[in-house]
């Protein structure tokens, strides 16, 4: 943590030790949330970042399975999850706390004054250690409070007994299904936008207008590269290039798309067909039409696996484990100490086990060491 966020990190527990101890003693235990009767649900995601957003997608669909009659809240931190998720059937209101809180005070204050005006059956904190969620999570009223366990506020919580999940996305499925007194016996839904059919047709004729309309009658496999990353994930670009090179070298018939980052520059040279949005659904549908998806770890590459393109994650400083694109026929490479040509030679391993069966000619078969 770096010091001016532990320093911040420290004046809130500060300031609101004692709630975040009383809402920890409110906390559901394991087995207590009643299968009937949940109507009402507020879940807090208050985190600006992208990846964030989407990974919420499985609890989503779990309280949508858990409770089909209830109607669904959701606070978040910025405007992705706003994007993303209010087609959901019952999702009825997305609040988007603003990024800068402290620069805009009254309108935080006015946004949990309305929280607050609002009754819920259960409010679920959905991030481990968000002072912000729980603090959400103290100022709302529900008559179930779902979040995960503080041992200096419960130590004797039976949640401390229990092996959690590694990846973030199943851990908040995880704390609703042992909440919850029923029998769960399904598996975790993976990432899921629920991208609708015509948003799909759209972003296929975009996709083939970029490529100058030779997709659909070449057959050959189009693949999006997303060069883009915050601080130390981020490659640079001569790495992409010597990737890029490899990877062409040992595929030649592959189609690449650059997909360009928010800052509207494109990353891999400007020799490739390049796609630009700043609308996520959009840009996931646009994904959605694509073979397969090579991105560092980052927000889009959550995007993309929950458009349902299969989808390699490269990861150099962040767990892996936490963060992987998981389901389906997703993977992660952990890049340390290899070389760019390597990690090309297994994502090309990868895309040759990965692609439909109709691009499989197009392409040799190769070992995968993954």
């Amino acid at each position: 943590m770096r010091r001016g966020d532990a320093l911040r990190h420290r004046a809130i527990t500060l300031l609101f030790g004692r709630l975040f101890s009383a809402v920890g003693r409110q906390l559901c235990e394991p087995g207590q949330l009643p299968t009937r009767g949940i109507h009402r649900v507020l879940i807090c995601r208050p985190n600006h970042r992208l990846g964030n957003a989407v990974l919420i997608s499985p609890l989503l669909a779990e309280v949508e399975a858990l409770y089909p009659g209830a109607e669904i809240d959701l606070v978040s931190g910025g405007e992705a999850a706003r994007m993303l998720f209010t087609n959901r059937f019952q999702v009825r209101q997305v609040f988007c706390l603003p990024r800068k809180i402290a620069r805009h005070v009254w309108q935080t204050i006015v946004l949990l004054r309305q929280l607050r005006r609002s009754s819920y059956d259960l409010a679920i904190d959905a991030c481990h250690g968000s002072q912000s969620g729980r603090l959400l999570l103290g100022v709302v009223k529900a008559r179930f409070k779902l979040g995960f366990p503080d041992a200096r506020a419960n130590a004797g919580s039976l949640w401390h007994s229990l092996s959690w999940p590694d990846h973030l996305a199943h851990r908040s499925v995880f704390l609703l299904r042992t909440a919850y007194a029923g029998k769960v016996d399904r598996p975790c839904e993976t990432l899921n936008l629920r991208l609708s059919e015509g948003e799909r047709q759209q972003a296929g004729k975009a996709l083939a207008a970029v490529l100058g309309g030779t997709q659909p009658a070449s057959g050959r496999p189009v693949v999006g590269i997303f060069a883009n990353a915050t601080g130390a994930k981020r490659y640079g670009e001569t790495w992409w290039t010597e990737f890029v090179d490899a990877l062409l070298a040992s595929q030649p018939n592959l189609l690449i798309v650059d997909v360009v980052a928010e800052h509207g520059q494109a990353q891999l040279g400007g020799d490739f067909p390049s796609y630009y949005t700043r609308d996520l659904r959009r840009l996931a549908s646009m994904i959605a039409n694509m073979d397969g998806f090579i991105s560092a770890d980052c927000g889009v590459m959550h995007l993309a696996v929950a458009s349902g393109t299969p989808t390699v994650g490269l990861f150099s400083v962040t767990s892996s484990s936490k963060y992987r694109p998981y389901g389906r026929s997703n993977t992660a490479i952990d890049t340390g100490g290899m070389s760019a040509a390597q990690v090309a030679g297994m994502v090309s391993a990868w895309l040759a086990l990965t692609l439909p069966a109709e691009r499989q000619s197009t392409l040799p078969l190769m070992a995968c060491s993954l």
